[in-house]
């Protein structure tokens, strides 16, 4: 039995998939204690880990970004990812630090898992010597010297020109673009009492990093550090919630040939102007069924249906053609039901994740946050017209089938806690 100590920092999508890897390494007889947000302490425990609570650090709820962050106000595209990547990712890892520390001082913590974006955990990890594996909750944002810098949603090199200009572009992102990020993640290593580092960018575990997607969907890499390891995607299993009442009339207009479109926005940008209402007036005339998932009711044409959730491992069968914002999770659970994407994305590194679908074949990037309705019509209908689309992404979901997501993390934590013992005995 090893004991595993979890961090995540306070988002629903970082906190999810860890959910899945928890679970199975309690149901293997781990002892797991898991710090995070206040709001998920309920699902940290239904999974059987000791939920830790923040207490030097910050807990803050995402489910209104801007209320919890004040700092975030107001704030709009490049200043706002770097503001988003102070106050939620590197301003807070001195007080996590410590109290992870309090964690470790308590517990003989065999291994830190984390989600990537956890800085205290790597903190506590660096200072402590303790192994640290890192479980990715986005699409692979490594540097190497076949793609650009994570963030400008470029394709892979193709050759030696592409290279060289990924070099400027890697200067100028830590130099000029982000050198506040980095200047406040070289401070926030000196109050947690760590030696300098040159770039917030290259922070990456030296002992195991999983990424929950399959080699076809990431960009290729000559450069891929051995401790990445594929996992496949973390789907939840399938759900017991209750369907809506229209479910079937949703069977019923498949049954008719009539394709089934699911809309779906994420659990950040919740605004229904940026997606969901020109995704829905895009399609009021086609000869689709659109289905929208919208916490709050919203007017809907004839051929819509709205829910404020919809299962979707009992709903992604269906479907033909999913519309979203890009989230990591959302992505992975279409391609693994075989549906091609429509992606319109713009905050976060939802831009990285479009590109992604685009470069694999599985959908088509909008290249934007706030498409118009006539491009979320004319990219439905393309993907309905072309078949090579729905067949990249039902390649894709074949080699997923291939991958069991979280017994592949537990194995490899299990694998990196043995290789420590190995080393201390030695």
């Amino acid at each position: 039995m090893a004991r595993i100590l979890v961090a995540t920092v306070p988002l629903t999508g970082h906190v999810h998939p860890m959910l899945l890897v928890v679970r199975t390494l309690v149901d293997r007889g781990h002892a797991v204690s898991w710090y995070a947000a206040s709001k998920f302490a309920t699902k940290i425990e239904a999974v059987g880990a000791t939920f830790v609570p923040m207490r030097s650090a910050r807990d803050w709820n995402d489910a209104n970004v801007d209320e919890a962050l004040p700092e975030l106000r107001g704030t709009r595209g490049l200043a706002r990812v770097r503001a988003q990547l102070d106050a939620m990712f590197i301003a807070p890892a001195p007080a996590q630090l410590r109290d992870l520390a309090d964690v470790a001082d308590r517990q003989d913590i065999d291994v830190v898992l984390a989600d990537q974006a956890h800085l205290g955990a790597m903190f506590l990890a660096e200072k402590c010597g303790l192994p640290w594996a890192e479980l990715g909750i986005s699409a692979l944002g490594l540097p190497s010297v076949d793609t650009a810098p994570f963030g400008t949603a470029r394709p892979p090199a193709r050759g030696a020109y592409d290279r060289l200009a990924n070099r400027f572009l890697r200067w100028l992102v830590d130099h000029v673009l982000f050198r506040a990020t980095n200047r406040a993640y070289r401070n926030a290593r000196r109050l947690a009492g760590l030696p300098a580092a040159s770039s917030y960018f290259d922070v990456v575990s030296p002992d195991l990093y999983l990424q929950p997607t399959v080699p076809s969907f990431e960009y290729p890499r000559s450069d891929l550090p051995a401790q990445v390891k594929f996992i496949g995607p973390l789907v939840p299993p399938p759900s017991d919630a209750s369907l809506p009442i229209w479910w079937p009339e949703m069977l019923a207009a498949r049954d008719r040939g009539t394709p089934i479109v699911l809309v779906s926005q994420g659990t950040l940008a919740t605004d229904p102007r940026e997606l969901i209402r020109p995704s829905i007036d895009g399609l009021a005339s086609a000869n689709v069924m659109t289905i929208v998932t919208n916490p709050e009711p919203i007017e809907a044409p004839a051929n819509a249906r709205v829910a404020p959730y919809v299962p979707y491992q009992s709903l992604l069968p269906h479907v033909a053609v999913m519309v979203t914002n890009g989230g990591y999770g959302g992505v992975q659970m279409a391609l693994a039901a075989g549906v091609p994407l429509v992606v319109a994305g713009a905050s976060e590194e939802k831009p990285e994740i479009a590109a992604r679908v685009a470069w694999s074949g599985t959908g088509i990037d909008l290249r934007t946050g706030r498409p118009r309705a006539r491009d979320v019509r004319g990219a439905v209908d393309k993907i309905l017209a072309r078949t090579s689309y729905a067949q990249k992404a039902r390649a894709i979901a074949k080699e997923m089938k291939e991958y069991r997501a979280p017994q592949l993390a537990a194995l490899e934590i299990e694998s990196l806690v043995d290789r420590r013992s190995a080393k201390a005995v030695a």
